[in-house]
């Protein structure tokens, strides 16, 4: 989309005042002596106006793009462009813009992709890190959004936090048998929702933990996952770490003629665009992207504008030490979403093909 220019419209301003374009622009930016009065009458006229700065001119005077990177994992998972508008969003009113890259799930890809970025001369980064992975320097500030135990995450949600909460709701509603229903052992964030449940939990309680890609590698992709099965040794909380595992789940369940919540319950995480229109609707865990995306912006903002203007990250006399930054606050609650597809544990054990207890 087009924009205007700041030429023109400096001129305009000084002209309807009566004042130079230098003391429209000094007062603009912030710079030079400009009274408070003239100060205030000056942007008052810009706003009036419509006065857009130009994003040319600001790049000449302080060295910075005044555009950010986004690096996400897989950006076909429907909960990675939730993110990216979140952070777009925050960017776009610190008065920066953003250019998003996708790794693909694949570490080379995301080395690819900062480089990518890094070429078109960014301010700063927003990494979402491929699981497993650790975000070395990469010569510029970079805020990592992962989850509290990555070492040097910056901000994320307090996943840990949101499987303890998961638990202790499923636990009130008398559940005591749990299946927890994971992707991948490698992913930092899906541990911690897994540790955050296991924590909850009382010992006497029956845990087992299936990861559906381990299962997929045996068995073929888009297998059967067995969870009928276990609804009939008796499981009747299938807590799955994302609502894309929960949605596999409630698929299969229902398939089999497993009555959700009936005779089991079904949680997710994440909170996905779809989750409240499945049938019965998906209880789960809600990540705050909003605040996430402002403190992760701020933080990042925050680096780049200590710089003085013209100094390049190159001249840096720290050069080779971690850029990544830091935040007021780390991890963000998770907000517990209850919907249709949890209810209380079966009083007895049943036959989950017709939802009666059995005899």
């Amino acid at each position: 989309m087009a924009t205007n220019r700041s030429g023109p419209n400096l001129s305009r301003i000084a002209a309807s005042l009566g004042v130079s374009v230098a003391t429209v622009s000094n007062a603009l930016s912030g710079k030079g002596r400009v009274s408070a009065e003239l100060g205030e009458r000056i942007r008052a006229t810009a706003t009036a106006l419509g006065y857009v700065p130009s994003q040319a001119g600001r790049a000449l005077r302080t060295g910075r793009s005044g555009v950010l990177g986004l690096v996400l994992p897989d950006i076909s998972n429907p909960l990675f462009p939730q993110i990216a508008q979140a952070m777009e969003y925050a960017a776009s009113i610190a008065g920066y813009g953003v250019l998003i890259a996708d790794s693909r799930g694949d570490v080379a890809r995301q080395t690819e992709a900062i480089n990518r970025l890094l070429e078109r001369g960014v301010d700063g980064m927003i990494i979402v890190p491929r699981r497993g992975t650790r975000i070395a320097d990469i010569g510029c500030p970079v805020a990592v959004v992962d989850t509290p135990s990555t070492p040097g995450n910056t901000v994320s949600a307090d996943h840990w936090q949101g499987g303890r909460q998961i638990a202790s709701y499923l636990c009130d509603l008398g559940h005591r048998d749990f299946l927890l229903l994971g992707n991948n052992p490698a992913s930092n964030v899906q541990n911690d929702r897994i540790g955050g449940i296991k924590s909850a939990l009382d010992p006497s309680a029956r845990v087992e933990v299936l990861w559906i890609e381990s299962i997929e590698e045996r068995h073929g992709t888009g297998c059967l996952l067995g969870l009928a099965d276990k609804a009939r040794e008796g499981f009747t909380a299938f807590a799955a770490i994302s609502d894309l595992a929960a949605l596999r789940a409630l698929t299969e369940l229902q398939r089999a003629g497993v009555t959700v919540p009936g005779s089991v319950s079904v949680t997710g995480f994440d909170d996905l665009v779809w989750s409240p229109v499945v049938t019965p609707a998906l209880t789960t865990m809600r990540m705050d992207m909003a605040t996430i995306a402002k403190v992760a912006i701020a933080a990042l903002v925050n680096a780049i504008e200590k710089r003085p203007p013209g100094e390049s990250f190159e001249d840096d006399p720290l050069s080779g030490i971690s850029r990544i930054v830091t935040a007021t606050v780390s991890r963000v609650p998770m907000q517990l979403i209850v919907r249709q597809s949890s209810g209380p544990a079966r009083p007895t054990k049943t036959d989950p093909s017709d939802g009666e207890p059995s005899e």
